[in-house]
């Protein structure tokens, strides 16, 4: 650790300053993410944000097993379906069970993980680089617009970040202090991290590295004293995601979350789609990066720190964003297209591509030979903050923000009033296979066509029969509204008024229409 330095009369004491610094940074990012509280689950990602913010209800209202996570979409239930460890959802459901249901508590939750990343971020870089990286990391982190994104939204990645950077940190802090109870909480914590989100186990990588490390500098002891919480860790995981296979595939709706990995797709056909980079691409120009938090990135890793000539850096912590940015590509080579349709995915590649734009952040600060600790470097560095800052908010992040499902909300809450306690809803939003109607009538019901299994649900029958059938079954089993909004299309950009005229004519024929707005149709089924 650098060793600490002498305040110059008239100035904060080094360690007084860094304290500062940090609660700027946290008040900072609190504020970015503030304004998309209290927004319903209607944004880009209201597909996913459904089906988590369902589990976190159903918990509470189904019983208290974490084991058994269990969705809306698949008839009447009891739907389990395979899933990452419901933490995030469990802290979601006891709030609501204490304090009334709200959407925001799903997003306040992931906020407030958000946080934490925030801070573990921190302290991990000015322990494996130096003080004004860390401030400069935990900036970029801050005003990231990807980040943003994801930490105001319902899903489980910003508890997976979290837990998995604060364990690295502590991992890393044992490394040098042979503390005998870190490696324990570390293993702990990362473990908790990973089983969020199974993508945060490629992070295990920089453990792996710092214990090979700690081989080639002779430590067997703590070699050892890493590797069997880390174990312990490990048998945890796999024996959850085992179970998660299981559940998935001994339960209706017969689903196992997740897709689109390279042993589903095999190899050649990743290698001929070029890793889906065209997507990768899309997303990160458009949506979580744009071409001003690229380039900051690609000038940190082009020019790193040089330590070099600073015998107290030991280039085994100094590796570790590269190792981590390493993983992280691993990860996706290995999920290309699952990730690719699910950008949240990319949340891990989210500590080490702030390291390194927080690298060129310093970089441009301390042009023309300017201290970063200046009045100078601190200006610098806080017009470029608010220059990202208003960029992420006005151009970037409401892209992903706009309530593109505002319809399907709308026509689930209708849903709600019309139907009775124990009536099953058959409904299709803007985006068809998109469960949030389902969710915001708070029945159960059915997608159409109907998800789960392997199908792709998010693309409508060539005919009007297939439907029609799945209907009537639906109706054997208890469905007795149907809804959809006037804008539904599915992923071929079909209209299902247009596509599917035959199967409105046969409600119309069969049915009641109940309500009829402008935004979307409802029929009584008999």
């Amino acid at each position: 650790m650098p060793a600490a330095v002498a305040p110059t009369p008239g100035t904060l004491p080094a360690a007084t300053f860094d304290r500062l610094a940090l609660f700027a940074l946290l008040a900072v990012a609190l504020c970015l993410r503030l304004p998309y509280m209290t927004q319903p689950l209607v944004d880009v990602f209201s597909w996913r944000e459904a089906s988590t913010a369902m589990i976190a209800e159903n918990y509470w209202r189904h019983g208290w097993n974490i084991f058994l996570p269990e969705v809306n979409w698949s008839g009447p239930g009891p739907s389990y379906q395979g899933r990452e460890f419901g933490l995030y959802a469990y802290i979601v459901a006891i709030l609501n069970a204490l304090f009334g249901w709200h959407d925001w508590f799903g997003r306040m939750v992931a906020t407030a993980f958000g946080m934490l990343t925030v801070f573990a971020l921190h302290r991990l870089v000015a322990l494996i680089w130096d003080e004004r990286h860390a401030h400069a990391a935990a900036l970029a982190y801050a005003v990231m617009p990807g980040t943003i994104i994801i930490e105001t939204s319902a899903l489980p990645d910003p508890a997976m970040l979290a837990l998995i950077t604060m364990g690295i940190w502590l991992y890393a802090r044992y490394w040098i202090t042979q503390r005998e109870g870190y490696p324990f909480l570390a293993a702990a914590i990362f473990t908790l991290g990973a089983l969020s989100k199974l993508p945060g186990l490629g992070v295990g990588l920089v453990v792996l590295w710092l214990m090979l490390l700690s081989l080639r500098r002779g430590d067997r002891t703590t070699f050892l004293r890493t590797l069997l919480p880390l174990a312990i860790g490990l048998g945890a995981i796999a024996g959850y995601y085992a179970w998660a296979i299981y559940l998935g595939r001994s339960t209706p709706p017969y689903h196992v979350a997740g897709s689109g990995y390279i042993w589903d797709h095999k190899f050649w056909t990743f290698v001929s789609e070029a890793f889906y980079a065209h997507k990768l691409w899309v997303i990160s120009v458009w949506g979580f990066y744009g071409y001003w938090f690229m380039g900051l990135i690609a000038l940190g890793l082009w020019v790193p720190p040089d330590f070099a000539k600073e015998k107290r850096r030991d280039p085994g912590l100094t590796g570790i964003p590269y190792v981590w940015l390493l993983a992280a590509i691993i990860v996706y080579l290995c999920a290309a297209k699952e990730i690719s349709n699910n950008p949240w995915n990319l949340h891990v590649f989210h500590v080490p591509l702030a390291i390194f734009a927080g690298r060129g952040l310093i970089l441009l600060v301390e042009l023309g030979g300017s201290a970063f600790a200046s009045l100078t470097g601190v200006v610098r560095l806080g017009f470029i903050g608010v220059i990202l800052a208003a960029l992420a908010q006005f151009q970037t992040v409401p892209r992903l923000k706009d309530p593109q499902a505002e319809e399907a909300r709308l026509m689930g809450q209708a849903l709600d009033r019309l139907a009775g306690p124990d009536d099953l809803v058959v409904a299709i939003s803007p985006q068809v296979g998109d469960p949030i109607a389902i969710y915001y009538s708070r029945r159960n019901g059915w997608t159409l066509p109907p998800g789960g299994g392997d199908e792709d649900w998010s693309i409508f029958a060539e005919d009007d029969a297939t439907p029609i059938a799945q209907l009537e079954k639906m109706k054997k089993q208890g469905a007795r509204w149907f809804g959809v909004t006037k804008v539904s299309k599915d992923r071929k950009g079909r209209p299902f008024l247009d596509h599917h005229a035959g199967v409105v004519a046969y409600l119309d024929q069969t049915a009641e229409r109940a309500l009829e707005t402008s935004d979307f149709l409802i029929f009584h089924l008999p």
